[in-house]
This record gives C-alpha cells, structure tokens and sequence, in this order.
C-alpha cells in the first residue's frame, strides 16, 4: 500500500499546489467549474471531497488523484471561501499550521494569500461592503507577541511548562547578570511583610552563591531529619530565611538546586526548584454563572458537572498546598476562596449566603457577590460582581497568590482582576462555544440577539491573551486532532463581518498552553477489589436497579440471564454521547447479545418530561430499537442518575459481573465517566474522537473504539469477552492496566501539582518578560475599551424571572449521600461584609445534600484592612471614582440558553453559555 503523500519541508501549499493541479488538470477544470458554478458559498471538506467525486467519475481515477498530493491538499482542508471565479482554500496540513492559498477556477492559477486576504474572501460571502471596507477593524493579538518563545512541533502543543523551563534556563545561563532576574524574584518573596529563603543581605549573585556554599556545610553538621529550627539561626546570620525546607536533607537538596541554577541551570532541575519554593498561598478561583452551591443545586439551570469539576480542584489544590507549606517548613494556613454569584431568592438552595466553608477543606470558602442597583439587590436570575477585587481583599487580608477562571465569564472578571492586582492568571475554558455552532463567527449577525456570540468571542480572547497560563484538559482540546482543528484553535483567525476580521486571536503554540488533566473523587470511585470500603448500603438499591423484572419510573427493560457480564454506559441522551447508537449496535450483533448484557443511564424514558427537542427524538428512537430487536430480557434502560456515591457504587458493581464500561460519543471533549469507570476497575471501550483517544492506551489499559463504525466497535467488545471466556485472567489484566494509566497520569494530586507548578513558573516568567506584558497588556486594555463596552452598551438588561424550583424531596433521590459522612445543622451566614474564620479541621460532606444544613462560624463585619489602605494608597485605586471605574462587575441573566455578563457602570454585555445539560 502506497504511503500518504507528504509536502516536502521547504514546500508550501502554493508552491506544491500549481503541479499537483496540472497532473489532473482535466478533472480538475471540471471539479472548479462546481466549485464556483452556485455563486458564493462557504465550502466544508466533506462538500469539497464531495464535488471531487462528482467530478471524476472513473473510480480508479479518482482513487489516484485522492492518493496523490491534490487528494492530501484538498482533504485537509478545513474549508473555503467560493467567490467566482476565484476559490480561496483554508488548508491545515498539520495541528496548529494552516495555510492559505487562492485558485482561479478559469486558469487553474494558484496564488499564496495572507490570513488576512482569505478572511475578506471569507466576508465576501456574508458582507461585501464590510469585506471592501479599507477601515475595517483588524486584531491582530500575535503582533504584540514578538519576544514570546514559541514552540515549533504540532506535537509539543500543550507541553508549555516543560518549553518555559528550557527557555527560562537559557535567559539564566551565562553570565552573573544572567541570573539577577531569578536573584530579584527571590528577594521580593514574602508572606504578611515576613522575609522568604533570603533576605536584603544577601543583595547580589556572588554573595547568594558564596552564601550557599557555606550554608550548605552548615546544613550538612546535622542529622538529615534535624528540623529547620535546630539551624535556622545560623542560617539568619548568613542571610536565609524560612522557606528552604522543613528537615536539614530537604533544605540541602534547595540549596543546591538554587546553587546549581545559578551557575549552569538545566530545565528539569530549575522547574523541580521552582516547585519548592513557597510562592503561593493564596488562590482565587472565579465560577459565575449557574447556581454554584455543594447541595440542592444539581439539575437547576447550567448548574451540574462544572461544580462537582470545582469542588474536587479546591479539595485537591488545598490539599496540596498544606503538603507543600509544611514540606517548605512553614506554618502559613492558605486560603482558597471560589468567587461565584449571590441569588437572594435563591430556592431553597445556600446561593444566597454570602460565605459558605467548602465542605472536607479547612481552609477554603465558597464567596458570593451580590448585584445591587440603585433599587437594591436583585433576587433572582441576575447576578453581578460588584467592586470583586475589594471583596477579595478583605476576605483575604492580602492580595491573592494566584487566580483561576473557569468558563468564559469567570475567565474574563479574573483577566480584569489580573490585571487591576497584577497576579499570575491562569484560566480553563473547559467550553469554548465557538465550535459548537457552524460558522457561529461568520453568521454571528443572526445569532447575536439571541446568544450574544460578537461579546464572548470577544471576551474570550482578551481572557486568553491576558492569562499567563492556559490550563485544559487534554491535547485535542486545544489543537484537535489530524482531521479536526482544537476549540483554542478555532480563534487563531476568524472573522465577525461588520465587527472585526481577527487576523491572529491567540497561537496554539504559545508555551502557556498546559494540558493538565483532571481526576476523579477517589473517595468515590474507587476499585471494586477494595472490599472495606464498598458502599454495601446501596447493594439492595442497586440490586433493585438493575435486576427487578418489573418496569417502573427508574427502569424499564430486564436481563433475563443474570449470570451473563454487563456492558454499561451512562450518559445525557443526546445525538452525540450516542446511547442510543450504542443499543443499535447491541442489537445487531448476535453475537455480543449471546455474551453480554446491555444496561445504560440515560436520560427520560417519557418524552413528555423533556423540553430538549434533541433529548426527545433519542427517547423515542431508544424505544423504537428496543422493539425492532427485540431487547427486552437482555438490556436495562435506567432514568438519569444524580448521586454519585451509588454511582460510584454501580460501577463496581458492574465490575462485579466481569463486565464493561462503554463510551460511544460521536465526540467527547475530554471524557470524565472514562475515568470513573477506570478509577473503579472496569475495562473501558471509551471512542477515538477526542479526550478519551488520550485517556487510553488502545490494547493496553483498555481500547479505542470507531463511533463511526458499529460493526467493527460491537465486534471489537465481543471479541473481548470471547478471550476472557478463554483465558480467565485477561479481564482482571485490563482492569489492573486500566487503573496503572489512571493513578500513573489522571488523578487530582497530579493535577494540583501540575497547576502548583504552573503558578510558580509563569509567575516568575511573568516578572521576565514584564516589558512585552505591559505591552500587550495597553492592546488588550484599547481593545476592550473601544471595542468590547460598545458591544456591552447595546445589549439590554433584562427584568426578573419567577424563582426557581427546586427539585421535590419527594420525587427526587438525595442527588449526593456520603454513607458515612457526618451531618451538621448550619445556621445562615448573614449577607454583609464578613471575612470567614479559619477552621481547624475539614467541613464534613453532608449526609444527604436535599435536606441538611452545615454547621458554620458567624463571620463579624470589619472595617477596612490597613494592607488594603495601603495598597489604594499606592496608586491601585486612589479615588472613589476611580475605584468606581475600575471596578469588577458580572451579569449573569438565566435564560433558555444562560448568559453572562461582564458590566462597567453605563453597561452590560452578554455571554452565552449554551450548554443545555452539564
């Protein structure tokens, strides 16, 4: 079999394109005139492979041209731009490259075009007078990127820490001036005024280097468990302080990391240094929008999987912290505040009280601002921050360490409120909307009055281009794969016809793209072999659940062999987590039907009780297939499921029967059940379009399977079974392999760390490349004054909405239950300024999340902090009018699809977060 033809490395597109051409320039001259003959269109590959095979009629014909060089330009690329007679191509070689060329359909002439020029063919389309506009706006955010290191490889796109390491290592190396920034950085260490590893006298890079070599043979006198305090006068006198490590081996090993950066520094040895050093204490973490609450708030509106995601990071960030801190040989308490909005009447659920511990930390808090207009607080459905950057202050007693945004209205306050404290920013989009709605830039006129789409690619890009680093959770994420461009790639160039042509809106490979991925709670899910810790209480439950013969509202469906394993899969039941092509696969494979049996989470089993049309057209073809084969007595179909500890238990229990976890979605971004399922030791056939191709190791801790291709996924699973029906220990091989990947690359420690490490490194980078920050920062700055609160002052705010209900204790399961968690009753936190005290110990997890209330301290109003005077006092906010200009405010308005808002005072803008179920 031939191989697939490359360009050579010095070629372009234009260059190789005019040839290839001319090898079919008959068919070609035939595939152009379809190309150009319906007038101006946009054209998407599958149209244009299309119209080639509409065009070559001789199948052996064809076949040599798609195999040749035309076949490779023409499958990748990703669209193009049709303006007779000219068809302008976007060709995409690899991740991240692309390329643009012009053909004329009349000569076959090839032209190489800018971004630019193919953007106004693109406009052509949509808004001739605004594509011919010579004024028309264009941004161009990489013009301001002209001393940022970038990577090269499509394969190193999202390994930005590891880039930042080598690239900081070669500015350090060399001279003693060399390292005076690393000397600069670490002098200005400090926690409440108090000094870190070194003070003012130790003022230059000879005297540190000199005063390392002696500490060290200081250090080395003492046994290597010796505390810090046994020498830390001795280290004083040379000018150290704490922060070095907690026992006499562990501040060896700094010091001579410190002292071997300094003369010759290596990456892996200076990011290893930059991980000990205490440099973070404090975290901010922004989630706006939805009702962002630890009970009572799964399934109201845009409120689900984002909370449980940010609940989990704070336990682990936490976590991770005290390890570090006392590891560094301090006794500092960090805190973590999660920024979110106040809901007066907030149904039922704790979105109206303003302080909320955050249950199993001792030292992080849930903070809620409130909208307040000259009529008083709103109560319901609109939120905004107001004056947030003063909020924090004064809960914090200090500037925050650290900030983190999540989503595109988290991510745009925290890049304000970067900017206004000058704090390392990291952000997670987790969902950018651009690439779930066709040509959503191009058509954006249409769209606006309803999503709102010009602000929030808007803000989306000024929340990238501010942050100093980008955390996501897998590669494809950010770049896609071979045939499919990544959600961040879709803002490297794009156009708004009437608004702006973005030439360069952010470049993947920028080094503070990080993919770090995320964890399951393994408090929750845990392997099915730990028989101690099973949540034998839901046995019966769960027994009920999947085995009862009689249907009711939870199940309907039976297995008549409980003998044989199960194949299980638990999703929302929409076209693309594809539930329902799974149960067509099962039910044409007689096969796996005579192996295994079928039991899926998904969803309702009565149209009625859906409002989502797609939700509701799955519902019914669920139920067509069961009756066109014949399922019933080998397949279960159960309700949706909200409690994730008898979750976590029925996927062990799943395990139990030697079965299997399946992940069929046509696409998934990253693929969370994946990692449930491998945390509770179930094999895993989770699909090879997007985050789970990542997550598995195909053939090794589980396996890939085609969405695409049914036959080959069901056989594949079947042929599964049929070895482990042969060889007894291959089940219990993939299973242990599956948990090795898990604990070896997806857990929340390694994650905390990853991030830990990213807050340090940027940080430092930060202060480095200050000058090109403070530049790109004044582009962002007129970029979001002129171009971002004009879009705001068009779009109206809208009035109050019923309160919401919450779901009835009678009808609706307790959503999370720890078995064996204590509960506490909890008095309300009043909603005035208030800064919470620290706990001593870990707020216990509810018992059950519908009913309970926890128990909480009483926070006493304060008056302003003297760190906050005197930070206003140095120029951040000196007025009451400036700080009235400055301030931090979000909107955020529930809608069918919920919307966000950022305000300054004359203004609101809009941004819409479509996801209809989390």
């Amino acid at each position: 079999m031939a191989s697939a033809p490359v360009l050579k490395r010095s070629e372009t597109i234009a260059e190789s394109m005019p040839d290839a051409l001319r090898q079919s320039r008959y068919h070609m001259r035939i595939c152009f005139s379809r190309f150009v003959a319906p007038g101006r269109r946009l054209m998407k590959r599958q149209h244009i492979m299309d119209e080639v095979d509409k065009s070559i009629q001789d199948k052996n014909e064809r076949q040599k041209v798609l195999e040749g060089l035309l076949g490779y330009i023409l499958s990748s690329t990703q669209e193009a731009a049709v303006v007779p007679p000219f068809v302008a191509f976007a060709v995409r070689p690899n991740p991240g490259f692309w390329e643009y060329v012009k053909v004329n359909a009349e000569d076959l002439s090839v032209d190489g075009i800018s971004v630019s020029e193919y953007l106004q063919f693109k406009e052509m389309i949509f808004d001739e007078k605004w594509a011919s506009n010579e004024n028309a706006l264009e941004v161009d955010f990489g013009a301001m990127d002209f001393s940022t290191p970038l990577l090269t490889l499509s394969s190193s796109i999202g390994n930005g820490l590891n880039y930042m390491s080598k690239f900081m290592s070669s500015k350090l190396r060399g001279s003693s001036d060399a390292a005076k920034p690393l000397l600069d950085y670490l002098l200005a260490l400090d926690h409440q005024g108090e000094n870190l590893m070194i003070n003012q006298a130790l003022d230059s890079v000879s005297k540190l280097q000199a005063a390392l070599i002696v500490a060290e043979v200081v250090v080395s006198a003492f046994p290597k468990d010796a505390p810090y305090q046994d020498f830390q006068q001795s280290l004083k006198r040379l000018g150290f302080e704490k922060g070095w490590g907690d026992t006499a081996e562990r501040v060896k090993e700094t010091m001579r990391m410190l002292s071997e950066s300094l003369q010759a520094p290596e990456p892996v040895k200076l990011e290893l240094l930059f991980s000990r050093i205490p440099n973070v204490f404090n975290i901010v973490i922004f989630s706006p929008h939805g009702y962002f609450g630890q009970s009572d708030v799964l399934g109201l509106p845009d409120t689900g999987g984002q909370i449980v995601y940010i609940l989990d990071q704070v336990r682990a960030l936490e976590e991770e912290l005290l390890l570090k801190i006392r590891q560094q040989g301090l006794s500092v308490k960090p805190q973590i505040l999660v920024i979110t909005r106040l809901i007066p009447h907030a149904g039922g659920t704790k979105c109206n009280q303003e302080v909320e511990p955050i249950f199993g930390t001792k030292h992080s808090h849930i903070v809620r601002v409130p909208f307040k207009t000259e009529k008083g607080v709103l109560p319901q459905w609109v939120s905004r921050f107001d004056d947030a950057a003063d909020k924090v202050l004064e809960h914090m007693d200090c500037k925050p360490d650290l900030l983190i945004g999540n989503y595109s209205d988290g991510n745009l306050v925290a890049s304000l409120m970067a900017q206004k404290l000058g704090i390392t920013l990291g952000t997670i989009a987790h969902a950018l909307e651009k690439t779930k709605y066709e040509d959503s830039d191009a058509k954006w006129k249409g769209l606006d009055p309803k999503y709102h789409f010009s602000c929030q690619f808007t803000a989306d890009m000024i929340a990238m281009n501010t942050a100093d680093f980008i955390i996501t959770s897998t590669y494809q994420e950010i770049a896609g794969s071979k045939n499919r461009p990544g959600q961040y790639e879709s803002h490297v160039a794009f156009t708004m016809p009437g608004l702006c042509r973005v030439v360069s809106g952010i470049n993947v490979f920028d080094p503070k793209f990080n993919i770090a991925s995320p964890g399951a709670d393994q408090t929750v899910y845990f392997p099915y072999t730990e028989k101690q810790k099973r949540l034998t209480s839901f046995h019966p439950a769960i027994e009920e659940l999947l085995y009862n013969n009689e249907d009711n509202n939870e199940h309907i469906g039976y297995l008549a062999d409980k003998k044989k394993p199960i194949i299980f899969s638990m999703a929302r039941l929409d076209t693309v987590k594809n539930i329902t092509g799974l149960t067509e696969w099962y039910g044409k494979n007689a096969k796996l039907r005579n192996l295994v049996n079928l039991v899926v989470v998904a969803g309702f089993f009565d149209p009625s009780k859906s409002n989502d049309r797609e939700e509701i057209a799955e519902i019914k073809k669920m139920h067509s297939l069961i009756e066109k084969y014949q399922l019933k007595g080998q397949f279960r179909w159960i309700a949706a499921q909200s409690d994730r500890y008898r979750n976590g238990e029925l996927y062990r229990c799943i395990a139990d029967t030697k079965g299997a976890f399946i992940q069929p979605a046509l696409y998934e971004a990253f693929g969370l059940t994946v990692i449930e399922a491998m945390n509770c030791g179930l094999p895993t056939f989770a699909t090879n379009q997007g985050g789970p191709a990542e997550i598995i190791v195909d053939g090794v801790s589980g396996f890939h399977i085609d969405p695409n291709n049914g036959d080959e996924s069901s056989n594949k699973i079947a042929d599964f079974f049929e070895k482990c029906k042969t060889d007894a220990e291959y089940w219990n091989k993939m299973s242990a392999t599956g948990l090795q990947r898990i604990y070896e690359c997806y857990t929340w420690k390694i994650y905390a760390n990853k991030v830990l490490n990213m807050g340090s490194v940027y940080g430092f980078w930060r202060q480095m490349n200050k000058e090109q920050k403070l530049l790109k920062q004044r582009y962002i700055e007129a970029f979001y004054n002129l171009q971002f609160r004009n879009l705001a002052r068009n779009v109206p705010i809208p009035g109050f909405a019923p309160p919401v209900q919450t779901p009835s204790t009678s009808k609706t399961k307790p959503q999370e239950s720890a078995p064996t968690a204590v509960a506490e009753s909890q008095q309300s936190l009043p909603t005035q300024k208030a800064k919470p005290q620290v706990e001593e110990a870990p707020v216990p997890a509810p018992k059950t999340q519908l009913t309970q209330r926890h128990k909480g301290t009483t926070p006493a109003a304060s008056k302003p902090r003297e760190w906050q005077r005197k930070f206003r006092a140095n120029g951040h906010c000196t007025t009451t009018k400036q700080r009235h200009t400055e301030k931090l405010e979000l909107v955020v308005v529930q809608d069918r699809f919920p919307s966000y808002s950022l305000l300054h005072p004359e203004e609101v803008v809009l941004l819409p977060h479509m996801r209809k179920k989390s």
